[in-house]
């Protein structure tokens, strides 16, 4: 529904804006009644009605001759274009002005002749109207064109940029790269009488210059003259001055200070190309007031300005003085006056401070001073003007004028003016938060009127529901506000409210619970330092960076060996890993460190680095042509190239010493890698060292077109120390050469082969690309170990495996292993003592095996004299290490120990210890973590290397496990408790200590008691070996249990059990029954000889068992009973007892029935003897064992197709009933049916499956089960088995194999021919049926059989009879099928009207 609103307009107090528009109308008072719609539509048109007609009466006064003179204006400016080379293009403007002005075109700031070059360009004036036709464009046509109009009242001039592209797409070529004519003439500009790296101090002035020669010589042509400090444009100011005499450029630096440190480049820009010069400038400090305090602050900005707000930031200096900085003091000044106020009365040790309580519109500089202990420090240059106003206040008075009076007042119920309370602002949040201070920043509210609006603040500390105002005696004008005074590392929440006149607003949503404390961490200390000989006066430092912190800056210190003098060479921190320290005396001999720098302090410093000697480097690299910058000129740019004449890396060499020298060139360069736009090569390592290790590689590139060759350029400025790099910004199809150069402490090698022509374009194939980086280690009589990395291009799928392949001196190569191995390190083994051989590596994906690395090699199996192993030692506290000696080590040589060949990570798990040539590898707390190959390699030799693998099954775990037992004081075993039967039946338990003492204790316990020497049990501990000892007379059923020996020396403990529970306990006390049994009769018969009792009669006199009743199991499952006799006569009575019964011979299979007690009697007249075998369940359990083996002996399943369909069977060398045997698919068990059946010929087990089908496919398993245990047999009836049995299958069986429809339509009188595919071996008979009636070749119907395969039937002019149900029958003596189909004959609509 639409609102009605009151619209009144008063014309009181506006006469002037109502005359301006309506002389004749008189206003008075009126109310009407509008919509609101209809309300902001005529306001929009009122809106829109006053802006053109206060435009046409500016354009009016502006083209009005008799107006009032007024200074060139654009009304339409040219517009940039882009054109293909070869066409015309033309710029267009219109120029207001009086007196009219005067237009002149020009080309990058040059005057353009058009009458001189009228075949080149046309200009035209007419009517304010002007244009410039730019005829036949070419590449010297990109440029930006300006027009300046020109009269009495003023200068003004409009810029439009022309873009000529070639048809290739391309643009113009690279400034610099080639030289371009101008109007005809072809500049050449050089630098000379150059200016050079320059020192300063703090309040001086330094002026930087050079001469320019431009040839040719061209009257008032002045070149484009642009300087640079650190890559920024520069322009002039209060403390940059700059002149420009017609030959010579200079740049004045008024008053110096830190900020202007930094590298300067001086640029001189014609259209025919550039040139350029490079130094860098170094500002020391000024000298202290008081010794010991810190220097000034420097780079003092300012951020976030507000109305009562701004953030102040500044970079801390490179000397803290004789103590650490305390924090630092922040001064503000208002612009006019002279007064400094402090804006903090604590310091701040952070970097970055707000400051609050500014008055709004007007304007502000600062300062920041540093303290220690020793006092304050100078101040740091101001900082640039802010002004203290509300952003969108700044935006809105850069917007231009608003649209004009409309001579009305509107008032609307919706959006009054007065009386209105501000709503709750939005978006709150936490910005910043220091132990100092923490900073809000909000959004104003939606609703808040026409009036401004302020804000209170209030804080909550957590836990607590009390609000407190902050700012209670002034609102801030300001979106952000800072509090201070806060308790460090308590939390708060905040809320902000808003108000105006009308009243106080709702608070805002409160912020989450902040901490006060510092959220920016100090930075890490940066990594190892490598200082690098440059020249006489300045060397190269090198660092690795801090490590997770970011937007750092490094301060380089340098100090000669010997004064412990520190003294920064840089007094600007400069970013990336790399510094030319210049200003250095020369021979002396510096050490260097690294600080880092961020926001919230300094990083500790780094270890100092090597002695270097402040000397020229050894050798010269290859220089370019004179006058031509290559590291400019091909878009690379480095803050620490202090110099581009000559580059730095053309002296990059590490103080010498006596034993290193420079290594060899590098070798084989290959491509890795290729894309559009770049390639990755590879390389060999050099060859030969020289005695230390390579710091890195340097590359160099020269593009290949046809036969000529370009001229050699770096690629790199800093040392890359893997072995391939990515050569990016090449341009596509273009052929490229490579060349590489390896550093060493001693110098950089000459350059290697240069590589064949790569072609840079995209690689399509689908295999990976070859493996890289090959190296081997351990070279042995018999091994060694290839290491290798991993490809830089995939293919279209992830690697998933190497392949290496091997070649001795003079013959091929072959493959090493069957699979492929996914480590990228493998040990070849088997190899022959003295033999040359090469390597290779192949990289494989999902698609295929890719191409061979490149070869390594000639490679000599040799082991070297004084070659040393790595020894596993376990010494007496249990420490477990491992040990590699090297008699080889140089200056800087280095033990690196890897796991698994890399670089181990887990530090916790082991720790380092090296002394001299020896290292050593204490495990810390030894694990299975822990197994692995171990390897050590010492750099700065000859490839000395070692391993060592530790195994689940090795030596090395018995000896961890050892290390845990003896870390826990446990008393080491030289064996377990065990048992022995000794004579008399008597029970001996034994075990035997490794280390004890004298004070060692042994307690014996049975079932948890503990038992005590006396009748039935005997002790003894000899000492003297170690040997613990336990006797029974004889053991008994009561004594099955656990028996213990515990152990016990001061606080080391020990403990073995032995448990004597079930068949084997039985077993060892009727083995102890046996043998005092046989003892007691042996006495008895002595007693009795010695008694001369001839005449008794015995057992021992008479017929006698010699051996008891026992039983033997054969392979054919036959249980044998068996006992020993003496003693016997031909009359002697043999009796077999089972259960009391005496038995007769049988021929009956053993089975559970068959259990019970065996007896043997021996009788005659002399007296008679017995044994038994109580024991039969273990006969039959031996029995059933034998089942097991029987499984055991069963084949793997197989496969066989007969015409019935398909048997998996399986053959086992014998078979019982007690077997169990049950068939799986898919390990669920198969019910027995018509289709699919199981059972047993003889001794093969079978499953046939009849008719199979695609459902069949699947893992099929037989389960052999004795009841106890089994065996199980899989065959995976899928892949190529399947397919080949089902082939079989259907080969031996009649079959339709396909052709036929299942449904067949077809309109009177047209002709039906169908050809089945029928398949069958024998080769099958073939019938065809209607209505299951057999069919017969006449005039009606045609059949025909080809090649054994294809049955064919023509049916000529088809009725509606011959509609039915057909069927293909073939048929031979394995089987029959039919491939049945309908044929539905139908009449046409008109030739059914015909017939009715």
């Amino acid at each position: 529904m639409e609102t009605q609103e009151e619209l009144k307009e008063e014309g009181v107090g506006y006469v002037v804006m109502r005359n301006l528009f309506s002389r004749d109308t008189d206003y008075q008072l009126r109310v009407e009644k509008k919509t609101h719609s209809r309300s902001i539509r005529e306001s929009a048109d009122r809106l829109r009605l006053g802006k053109k007609i206060q435009e046409k009466q500016e354009f009016q006064k502006k083209m009005n001759p008799d107006s009032l003179t007024h200074p060139p204006e654009f009304t339409v400016k040219p517009r940039g274009q882009t054109v293909w080379e070869g066409k015309s293009v033309t710029l267009h403007c219109t120029v207001a002005g009086w007196p009219k002005p005067r237009v002149a075109w020009y080309k990058n700031n040059v005057l353009i002749d058009a009458k001189a070059h009228s075949k080149k360009y046309t200009t035209e004036s007419n009517y304010n109207i002007h244009s410039l036709e730019i005829k036949k464009c070419d590449f010297s046509d990109t440029a930006e064109y300006r027009i300046s109009a020109l009269n009495v009242k003023g200068e003004s001039s409009a810029f439009a940029s022309i873009i000529v592209k070639t048809l290739q797409g391309e643009a113009y070529p690279k400034r610099g790269a080639i030289s371009l004519p101008e109007y005809g003439v072809t500049f050449r500009t050089s630098i000379i009488d150059k200016f050079g790296v320059a020192f300063g101090r703090e309040g001086e002035t330094m002026s930087l210059g050079c001469t320019v020669v431009i040839y040719p010589t061209v009257k008032r042509y002045q070149p484009e003259v642009l300087w640079y400090r650190d890559g920024v444009l520069l322009t002039p100011s209060k403390w940059v001055h700059m002149h420009w005499s017609g030959d010579r450029a200079t740049l004045t630096l008024v008053h110096l200070n830190k900020e202007d440190e930094g590298l300067y480049t001086l640029r001189i820009n014609t259209k025919s190309g550039f040139d350029s010069h490079s130094a860098y400038v170094f500002v020391r400090d000024a000298d202290v007031e008081a010794e010991g305090v810190p220097v000034a602050p420097l780079d003092v900005r300012c951020h976030d300005a507000n109305k009562d707000y701004v953030v102040v930031t500044w970079t801390q200096p490179a000397v803290e003085g004789s103590s650490s900085i305390l924090g630092y003091f922040i001064d503000r000044c208002e612009v006019g006056m002279q007064h400094w106020v402090q804006c903090n009365d604590t310091p701040v040790k952070y970097a970055r401070f707000p400051v609050t309580g500014l008055i709004e519109g007007r304007s502000y500089i600062f300062r920041v001073r540093a303290i220690n202990k020793a006092g304050v420090s100078h101040s740091s240059r101001v900082s640039d003007t802010v002004v203290a106003m509300d952003p969108s206040d700044r935006a809105r008075l850069r917007a231009g004028p608003s649209a004009p009076w409309t001579g009305m007042i509107k008032f609307t119920e919706e959006d009054p003016t007065v009386g209105v309370v501000p709503g709750a602002p939005t978006d709150l949040a936490v910005t910043e938060a220091t132990k100092s201070y923490v900073v809000l920043s909000w959004k104003p509210p939606v609703q808040r009127g026409h009036e401004g609006v302020m804000y209170y603040v209030e804080k909550c500390l957590v836990g607590t529901e009390t609000w407190q105002r902050v700012n209670t005696g002034m609102p801030v004008k300001s979106p952000r506000f800072a509090l201070f005074d806060l308790a460090e590392g308590k939390s708060y929440n905040f809320r902000v409210r808003s108000c105006n006149s009308a009243g106080v607003g709702e608070p805002s949503e409160e912020t989450e619970a902040t901490t006060v404390g510092d959220k920016l961490d100090l930075p890490s200390a940066p990594g190892s330092i490598v200082a690098i000989r440059n020249t006489s006066t300045s060397v190269v430092v090198t660092w690795g960076v801090s490590k997770e912190v970011r937007n750092l800056r490094y301060y380089i210190e340098v100090s000669v060996v010997g004064s412990n003098a520190w003294v920064p060479c840089n007094n600007k921190p400069v970013k990336g890993s790399r510094f030319v320290c210049h200003g250095l005396n020369t021979d002396d001999n510096c050490v260097f460190r690294v600080k880092a720098v961020n926001a919230a302090g300094y990083s500790t410093y780094s270890t100092e680095s090597e002695a270097c000697v402040v000397k020229p480097s050894i050798g010269e690299y290859h220089h370019s042509k004179p006058g031509e910058n290559q590291s400019q000129q091909n878009g690379w740019t480095d803050s620490a190239t202090h110099t581009t004449t000559p580059p730095p890396r053309q002296r990059l060499f590490i103080q010498a010493v006596p034993c290193p020298e420079v290594p060899s060139p590098p070798s084989a360069v290959t491509l890795l890698e290729r894309v559009r736009d770049y390639m990755v090569v590879g390389w060999k390592a050099p060859a030969k060292t020289g005695g230390a290790d390579i710091r890195g590689y340097y590359l160099d590139y020269r593009i290949v077109k046809g036969n000529v060759k370009s001229k050699w350029h770096e690629i790199n400025l800093k040392a890359v120390t893997d072995t391939t790099y990515k050569v990016e910004n090449l341009k596509e199809n273009t052929f490229y050469e490579f060349q590489v150069r390896a550093v060493n402490q001693a110098g950089i090698s000459k350059g290697s082969v240069p590589s064949a022509a790569f072609e840079c374009k995209e690689w399509t194939v689908a295999v990976p690309g070859p493996a890289r980086g090959l190296h081997v280690l351990e070279v042995r009589k018999d091994s060694m170990v290839l290491l290798w990395e991993p490809p830089t291009f995939n293919g279209r799928s992830p690697v998933t495996g190497y392949y290496v392949d091997i070649k001795e001196e003079k013959g091929r190569w072959r493959s090493i292993q069957e699979r492929s191995t996914k480590n990228t390190y493998l040990k070849i083994c088997g190899l022959k003592e003295g033999v040359s051989y090469q390597l290779r590596v192949h990289a494989k994906n999902i698609v295929g095996v890719g191409g061979p690395s490149q070869t390594l090699g000639p490679v000599v199996a040799q082991t070297r004299p004084g070659t040393n192993e790595i020894v596993v030692d376990v010494d007496d506290n249990g420490v477990i290490s491992m040990i590699f000696e090297c008699s080889e080590m140089a200056e800087g040589s280095q033990f690196v120990w890897s796991k698994n060949y890399k670089a181990l990570t887990d530090t916790s798990r082991l720790t380092i210890e090296t002394v001299g040539g020896k290292s050593r590898a204490i495990f810390n707390d030894p694990s299975l973590v822990d197994l692995g190959t171990y390897s050590c390699v010492v750099s700065n030799t000859d490839g000395v290397s070692a391993s060592y693998t530790l195994t689940e099954e090795g030596k090395p775990l018995s000896l961890a496990l050892c290390l845990i037992d003896l870390c826990l004081t446990v008393i080491p075993f030289t064996s377990e408790m065990a048992i022995e039967l000794q004579e008399k039946g008597r029970v001996r338990f034994w075990t035997q200590v490794a280390k004890f003492t004298a004070n060692c204790q042994v307690e014996y316990v049975f079932n948890d008691n503990i038992i005590t020497q006396g009748k039935k049990y005997t002790m003894n501990f000899d000492k003297s070996t170690g040997i613990i000892e336990m006797f029974m007379d004889s053991l008994e059923v009561t004594d099955e249990g656990t028996f213990t020996f515990n152990l016990v020396d001061g606080k080391a403990t020990g403990r073995t059990s032995l448990v004597l529970i079930g068949a084997g306990t039985v077993k060892i006390q009727k083995k102890s029954e046996f043998e005092r049994a046989e003892w007691v009769r042996k006495q008895g018969m002595q007693i009795l000889n010695k008694l001369n009792f001839k005449t008794i009669l015995t057992p021992l006199n008479g017929p006698h068992f010699v051996e008891y009743l026992s039983f033997e199991v054969t392979p054919e499952c036959d249980v044998y009973l068996k006992c020993k006799v003496g003693n016997i006569r031909p009359g002697t009575e043999r009796v077999w007892i089972k259960d009391g019964i005496e038995i007769e011979e049988g021929d009956e299979d053993l089975s559970k029935k068959d259990a019970g007690v065996y007896e043997v009697e021996l009788r005659d007249e002399r007296g008679k003897d017995k044994t038994l075998l109580c024991d039969a369940d273990t006969v039959v359990t031996h029995s059933i064992l034998f089942f097991t083996t029987a499984a055991n002996s069963s084949s793997e399943l197989k496969v066989e197709s007969t015409e019935h369909g398909i048997i998996l069977y399986t053959n086992v060398v014998y078979y019982t009933e007690e077997l169990r045997v049950n068939w799986l698919q898919k390990d669920s068990k198969i019910s027995h049916s018509d289709r699919v059946q199981c059972g047993v010929t003889g001794e093969q087990l079978w499953l046939k499956i009849k008719e199979p089908t695609e459902k069949d496919k699947g893992k099929y398993a037989i389960d052999i089960f004795d009841g106890s245990a089994g065996v199980k047999r899989v065959l995976e009836l899928t892949g190529q088995v399947w397919e080949e049995a089902y082939a079989e299958f259907q080969r031996l069986k009649a079959r339709v194999v396909g052709g036929l429809p299942d449904v067949v339509t077809i309109q009177e009188g047209k002709s039906l021919n169908l050809t089945g595919n029928v398949w069958g071996d024998p080769v099958p008979e073939v019938s065809w049926t209607k209505n299951d009636k057999e069919l017969l070749p006449d005039e009606h119907y045609t059949l025909k059989f080809e090649h054994g395969k294809f049955a064919s039937i023509t049916i000529a002019a088809v009725t509606t009879t011959d509609s039915g149900k057909y069927a293909l029958v073939v048929k031979n003596k394995y089987g029959k099928e039919a491939g049945k189909f309908t044929v539905s004959v139908y009449i046409p609509e008109d030739e059914a009207e015909k017939k009715d």
